[in-house]
């Protein structure tokens, strides 16, 4: 499968938009437009009543930041980091998310590219619908990691690792906290399965892995799942996995292992055990167990019980430039986000992921000035406040 670049054909390149956008909202917006209800009601939703879904943003409107002026010259400033002593422009990296061609017919090298621009890491989903090859050939010189879900079948799964440790990704990102999808009830009124041109493009056409959904498209019978994500992962997906696996993952791969998912500080200090190289707390982005916690509010217990033995991670509900501050205060060495690129993909490819990660860095260095802080070693839990303490000490 040939590999798609910027000077080729047109009509892969993103289109000129004159559409203003000023912040990730204004994208989603746009992205609504352009996309298939299926499609977009994919991306959006979370599981069941959404309550997580929506707790994951609202839970940062609750953190107030403390400003502190006049201790450091803000003139000149710096955002950049390291994750696994890899070198990005700032604290915000790319979380895996499946299928996005669904999105932009340039699907997940479109958003490779955007990352490549602003330097900064993609994680590659498993279910992506371009192959790891093909992403790592349009952007041989950007750092990537590679999302892993554990297969059934542990012969194609360390196929997987193998082919991800060709390709030159840098790590290995193990999502724990799905053995099966979560209930989403947006998918099972649309009925949702991929479009019929699409597939899973890790995997060959003839195995069951990469077209599996595309089976169920014609299948209207009453006794099955009425998503077909459902049912590929319900049949594929290894739902035995335990932290012995784990074990299993570090014995064939030489690449940092990062867990994905973790929501407590006892599965961190259990993570901890098994050697992993990071923790990622995540909530899957609301789409697992609906009403749990909103992963900011589990973040500084983690944190706490982790005391700096591997790095720690965020996802979920990252828009805007204060909520990375807020992440970074906390103990997060960055971000991760997930729908946002998705929606900057439908709203324009390529360029449309380079603005949404425009955006947050320019809402992240305005936010780091206004606090008086001039590098990211300044920004610390003193700066920040939950409106419960703020109350209490009035």
């Amino acid at each position: 499968m040939g590999v798609l670049s910027l000077d080729r054909s047109s009509s892969l390149k993103s289109k000129t938009v004159n559409t203003v956008v000023v912040n990730l909202d204004d994208i989603e917006n746009e992205a609504k437009k352009k996309l298939p209800k299926s499609a977009f009601d994919y991306y959006r939703s979370g599981a069941t009543n959404e309550l997580t879904l929506g707790e994951n943003e609202l839970a940062f409107q609750r953190i107030l930041i403390r400003p502190r002026v006049l201790a450091n010259d803000v003139s000149q400033r710096s955002t950049s980091t390291t994750v696994q002593g890899i070198s990005i422009s700032f604290p915000v990296c790319v979380a895996p998310t499946a299928m996005q061609k669904m999105a932009n017919e340039m699907g997940e090298i479109a958003n490779a590219l955007a990352c490549q621009s602003e330097q900064t890491i993609m994680t590659l989903s498993t279910i992506s619908t371009t192959s790891m090859e093909d992403v790592a050939r349009s952007t041989p010189n950007s750092p990537k990691f590679f999302q892993l879900y554990i297969y059934k079948n542990r012969d194609l799964t360390r196929q997987l690792v193998g082919r991800a440790e060709q390709a030159g990704y840098r790590a290995l990102v193990l999502t724990v906290d799905t053995p099966f999808m979560g209930q989403r009830y947006a998918d099972e009124r649309n009925r949702f399965t991929l479009p019929a041109n699409l597939r899973m493009a890790n995997f060959q056409k003839d195995l069951e892995e990469s077209n599996r959904i595309q089976r169920l498209q014609n299948d209207d019978s009453d006794d099955k799942p009425t998503s077909g994500l459902t049912e590929y992962t319900s049949e594929l997906f290894d739902q035995s996995l335990t932290w012995n696996d784990v074990r299993w993952l570090k014995s064939i791969t030489r690449l940092p292992i990062i867990t994905k998912g973790i929501m407590t500080p006892e599965d961190a200090l259990i993570a901890l055990e098994h050697n992993v190289d990071g923790i990622w707390v995540s909530n899957h982005g609301g789409r697992q167990l609906d009403t749990v916690p909103a992963t900011i509010d589990v973040l500084p217990d983690i944190v706490n019980v982790v005391r700096g033995r591997c790095e720690v991670y965020l996802d979920g509900g990252i828009r805007r430039g204060t909520d990375i501050f807020k992440a970074i205060a906390l103990g997060a060495r960055a971000v991760f986000i997930g729908r946002p690129m998705v929606y900057g993909l439908a709203f324009n490819g390529m360029d449309g992921g380079r603005r949404v990660l425009q955006i947050l860095r320019n809402e992240f260095d305005k936010t780091m000035a206004l606090s008086g802080c001039s590098r990211l070693e300044h920004i610390n839990q003193s700066m920040i406040i939950t409106r419960k303490k703020l109350l209490a000490k009035l």
